[in-house]
């Protein structure tokens, strides 16, 4: 079936019911069926097709046809419909293709068969990641329609003014032409030597360079650790809200995501007593974010030896995605976990992504620490996965040593009249401005994670909120639930951009939830 014309037509028939995307999830679950909110998004918006079942139970929930819905009839539409383009049945047959030198290219029907659909894989059916998800889409639909879009829905410092220090961008330039080889599967010499004198002043135990990995930034290595630790059915436990990535890297792998609840409450630190009450015999690790994305906070020592207690108890590995490290604010220092636990597994991500302002760079490390004896197997599994994308990007390890080496500019951020410093202050303070929204002030990182009085405001659908904002103010957020946070009470706003921009900003969300109610 086409995309297009599968979404002209689902749209058509839903505005002739009179239903809302909301709407067809509801009734499908009322009879029983999943049809997920980001699905119906992604099926209206045109990126995806659904598959023959799912393709039946939407058109039975609005009264049409299947083969008029995804285009192949002209007949079973919505009662009362009318569009031109309907009047033609399509009849679709795959073409042979012949070409020589001297003429165009020529289509022979010849033998012409219907060609089979090949659908994404099964294994994609629940992974999200809705930090560029079907909102994301809409309004890269908008853009190409001549609309400026505020993004305010990734952590990409380049757009909003933060450049890359000299130092490194000179560095990188100087060793490109000895950079055109593979290097080591772990990653260059210089740049793991210089992650582990760095992994030595967080004080590490048991670092070599034999157990460091450089990566295509930290998601690649989050995503080849899931499938080096994770059976099918295996159970990991990842913060909610969590960085989506994890959640899905772990159902990619065949794992089964178990989200502990992190306590708004208590600056957002990880509930405990939830966490252990969550363990059972199919879980493998511990998944913590700290600093936190999306919320900012900082996980005291307390928490973190609390956090080591429970996967001492339950024999557990431990993943620390650190890659805000450096990037603290008011004092607060940051503790690697994997300090604390020499007697234990550790897998401690970090990267210069954020912390130098070269996202766009991809590169992170992962470092294997502390009990090594009790992981040799999942070490095994990691280098040969490691070996199986030959290395990580070779100009973007050359920097690593002059990177974490000397005076760290990311520094002049992060103090008071600093310009992270001084976006976060602001944003705090004009959010929790704003009637219906409180916001815990963050840490660390680059947002913040405002909650919002969903009964002052009718709100049932975060995702239904943040397409709302977009379509009225321009401004593209990320809804809480695509951090994994059951409740439709929560989004995350970058404040990468500048005060002024910022402001602005500001203006039109309270100007928007002056008469914003969700029907």
């Amino acid at each position: 079936m086409g995309r297009e014309k599968f979404s002209e037509r689902l749209r058509q028939a839903m505005d002739v019911a009179g239903l809302k995307q909301a709407d067809l999830v509801r009734l499908a679950d009322e009879r029983g069926s999943k049809l997920g909110k980001s699905q119906v998004s992604q099926y209206v918006s045109g990126k995806v097709t659904p598959r023959l079942a799912t393709l039946t139970l939407v058109a039975d929930l609005l009264d049409v046809s299947p083969a008029w819905l995804d285009g192949t009839s002209a007949v079973g539409g919505p009662s009362g419909a009318s569009d031109a383009a309907t009047a033609r049945a399509t009849v679709r047959h795959a073409a042979a293709y012949t070409s020589n030198a001297t003429s165009d290219q020529q289509i022979s029907n010849k033998g012409s068969v219907l060609m089979r659909q090949f659908k994404k894989s099964n294994k994609l059916d629940n992974v999200l990641y809705d930090v560029r998800g079907p909102v994301v889409d809409e309004a890269a639909r908008m853009e190409a329609e001549g609309e400026r879009i505020l993004k305010l829905n990734i952590g990409n410092p380049a757009p909003f003014g933060f450049r890359t220090p000299d130092e490194v961008v000179k560095d990188m330039r100087q060793q490109l032409t000895e950079c055109e080889g593979y290097s080591d599967s772990r990653g260059l010499f210089s740049a793991r030597k210089a992650i582990m004198q760095y992994a030595q002043l967080k004080h590490l135990p048991n670092v070599d360079m034999e157990h460091i990995y450089t990566g295509n930034g930290v998601s690649e290595l989050i995503q080849l650790s899931m499938h080096a630790l994770l059976d099918d059915g295996d159970e990991v436990l990842i913060p909610s809200p969590d960085y989506p990535l994890w959640t899905a890297c772990a159902t990619l792998a065949g794992g089964n995501p178990v989200h502990y609840i992190c306590d708004e409450q208590a600056e957002w630190m990880p509930d405990i007593a939830d966490m252990e009450s969550k363990v059972t015999s199919r879980t493998k690790a511990i998944v913590i974010i700290n600093p936190n994305n999306p919320t900012g906070a900082v996980y005291s020592r307390e928490v973190l030896e609390e956090i080591v207690d429970v996967a001492r108890r339950h024999q557990l590995m431990i993943f620390s995605d650190e890659i805000y490290d450096r990037l603290c604010m008011d004092g607060v220092e940051h503790i690697s976990i994997a300090s604390l636990a020499p007697d234990l597994p550790c897998v401690t991500f970090s990267g210069l992504s954020k912390s130098h302002m070269i996202a766009g760079y991809r590169i992170g490390w992962m470092i294997l620490s502390g009990n090594l004896r009790c992981m040799s197997d999942f070490i095994l599994g990691v280098n040969m996965l490691s070996n199986m994308r030959l290395c990580s990007n070779v100009p973007a390890q050359s920097i690593v040593q002059t990177a974490l080496g000397g005076y760290q500019s990311v520094e002049t951020y992060v103090r008071p009249g600093g310009r992270v410093c001084d976006q976060r202050d602001f944003i705090w303070r004009a959010l929790n401005e704003i009637d219906g929204i409180t916001a815990v002030k963050p840490k660390a990182a680059f947002y913040i994670f405002p909650k919002i009085d969903v009964k002052k405001f009718n709100i049932t659908d975060d995702e239904q909120f943040a397409l709302d904002l977009l379509h009225d103010k321009k401004i593209l957020i990320t809804r809480g639930g695509g951090f994994n946070w059951a409740e439709p009470d929560h989004f995350r706003i970058v404040y990468l951009p500048r005060i002024e921009v910022l402001a602005e900003c500001m203006d039109d969300l309270a100007d928007f939830l002056t008469t914003y109610r969700q029907e």
